[in-house]
């Protein structure tokens, strides 16, 4: 982009599990539909982009947190990045409020925020009779969108444009559980205990009776997923990123 003297109106940050993980490369390229099919500049950094850092600062390594943060950052103001979107809340998260204070300063928003201001803006026009219209869908809220930046009606407005009936658990909101996989828990065995998080979080979403469990995040959309697998529900329930929901309606 750079190199054409051009400057994109976002910078997609694809994110560890965007970019790895084969179910999260599923969110990243929807998410990237819509971007073509709307005609959004967009640029990614590719093979400059690291991990920004989350898991190793939630684990408790500042100093390899740092680290990658700082070489990040140095590549972001290397090419006068202003604006990011990003499909993980946890990239999210630390981007916005963790990078400022080392020097990186650019204005972070989660792609359901972005997606609920292209449907307000009437950009994204979605199929009359979509493939989820009268489907009952339930959401599920990630602790760095909903308790960490307090981002509840984003997605669930980009929901209601499906025209799907939103079902909400009895644990939503400020007051939702989380998947199991933040602070790192990803990444490591669980201690011992009466039950996973993710089968009783997905307990939760069975309850209410939906078909499609949507998640804006790929750590929960792995832990639901597990979840669904682990109560035999897979044939009946799709657990969906938000961004999956939109590019299969346009």
């Amino acid at each position: 982009m750079t190199a054409k003297g051009e400057s994109p109106e976002v910078l997609f940050w694809v994110g560890c599990a965007g970019s790895f993980d084969q179910r999260a490369q599923k969110i990243t390229k929807a998410f990237v539909t819509i971007l073509d099919r709307l005609k959004i500049s967009y640029a990614i950094l590719g093979k400059e982009e690291m991990c920004t850092g989350d898991p190793a600062r939630r684990a408790g390594n500042e100093f390899m947190f740092q680290m990658m943060a700082y070489q990040n950052i140095q590549v972001l103001n290397g090419y006068n990045v202003k604006k990011i979107v990003t499909a993980c809340p946890h990239c999210f998260n630390t981007l916005k409020n963790e990078y400022p204070e080392l020097g990186g300063n650019y204005e972070v928003v989660h792609h359901t925020s972005f997606l609920q201001q292209l449907i307000d803006e009437g950009k994204i026009k979605l199929r009359e009779n979509g493939s989820f219209k009268g489907k009952k869908i339930t959401y599920h809220d990630s602790c760095y969108l909903g308790r960490a930046n307090n981002i509840y009606e984003a997605p669930r407005k980009v929901l209601e444009a499906l025209d799907a009936e939103l079902v909400e658990m009895k644990r939503c909101r400020s007051n939702g559980l989380c998947c199991g996989a933040g602070g790192a828990q990803m990444f490591k065995e669980e201690e011992k205990g009466d039950i996973r998080i993710n089968q009783e979080r997905t307990k939760d979403a069975l309850e209410t009776g939906a078909t499609i469990i949507a998640a804006a995040c790929p750590f929960c959309n792995t832990m639901m997923t597990d979840g669904v697998k682990n109560s035999n529900k897979e044939e009946d329930i799709q657990v969906l990123d938000i961004a999956e929901l939109i590019a299969a309606s346009l």
